[in-house]
């Protein structure tokens, strides 16, 4: 392989990078020619884990090559997946590549329902045809005959708005489209149909969302409001008793200054000692003429 091919390919191989940060139907394809240029030449029967790149951590990707007329006969459990026996792929093909993509916490950036919350991450099922290396990428549609494809869900996030609601099972297909039906099975939806699958519920209307919010903030008001109030009442109970204080102080102070105590030494100690009184006392009877 020369310089210029691998150049071309480089390029065609970030130009869908590109298109995969955006495009849920891109990133198909970039994941597709991820794992394939990870795993050249991959063997019949052999489950592989693909490592993802940082940029997309927390995705899980799995692919296995499988004859068609064995999975006619046996179906597949395959991860989340039970597909049973009886399914197709169209057009036929000897081999082909079961796909399983676990977009993890990438979901909600790439798929969405108006008007309503995924409650599970995106897992997705795709079939590709194997047969020929020119066309690795090009889908094929699973013709189900009798029983349909199950999808499994072990983990269900629901948060206190969502319970008690309605689960519904949502399919999301090539173009945008979503398709949603009732969940009959539990922590399980039916599909006769590849392409990706949650589990969603009713969104709370947004005047809910703001009656919510403000409950909140007014609980929140109201507890900083009683803590202001105590600090406050305990402050002024404080600066009163240092006024208080300051005062008494004060006056002590200023009748210290004011009566001023002589000292004498009785013995070895020393004593304060009063002043002389000024007015000496007067028999009365110095006084009569």
């Amino acid at each position: 392989m020369g310089s210029k091919t691998i150049i071309i390919l480089v390029i065609l191989f970030v130009s869908r990078f590109a298109r995969a940060m955006k495009d849920p139907d891109s990133l198909d394809d970039f994941f597709r020619d991820y794992a394939c240029a990870k795993v050249s030449r991959p063997k019949t029967g052999i489950l592989y884990n693909i490592s993802m790149p940082a940029n997309f951590s927390g995705i899980e990707i799995m692919f296995i090559r499988t004859k068609t007329r064995n999975f006619w006969r046996r179906g597949a459990n395959f991860s989340t997946f039970q597909i049973p026996p009886g399914i197709l792929p169209m057009p036929f093909v000897k081999r082909f590549d079961l796909m399983y993509q676990n977009l993890g916490n990438w979901s909600s950036y790439y798929y969405n329902v108006p008007n309503y919350t995924l409650v599970t991450p995106i897992v997705g099922l795709l079939f590709y045809n194997a047969t020929n290396s020119s066309t690795r990428n090009s889908k094929l549609s699973p013709v189900v005959n009798k029983d349909p494809i199950l999808v499994h869900f072990p983990q269900i996030s629901v948060s206190e708005n969502h319970k008690n609601v309605s689960f519904q099972c949502a399919r999301f297909g090539a173009n945008g489209s979503v398709e949603l039906t009732n969940m009959t099975l539990e922590n399980a939806c039916v599909t006769r149909d590849q392409g990706h699958f949650s589990i969603v519920v009713p969104s709370p209307p947004p005047a809910a969302k703001k009656r919510e919010k403000f409950w909140k903030w007014w609980v929140v008001g109201f507890g900083v409001g009683i803590v202001g109030l105590v600090l406050v009442a305990f402050l002024g109970v404080v600066m009163c008793k240092f006024v208080k204080r300051k005062r008494i102080g004060q006056m002590e102070r200023q009748s210290e200054r004011s009566e001023t105590l002589d000292t004498i030494w009785v013995g070895m100690s020393k004593m304060p000692s009063a002043t002389g009184i000024r007015t000496q006392p007067v028999l009365e009877s110095d006084y009569v003429p």
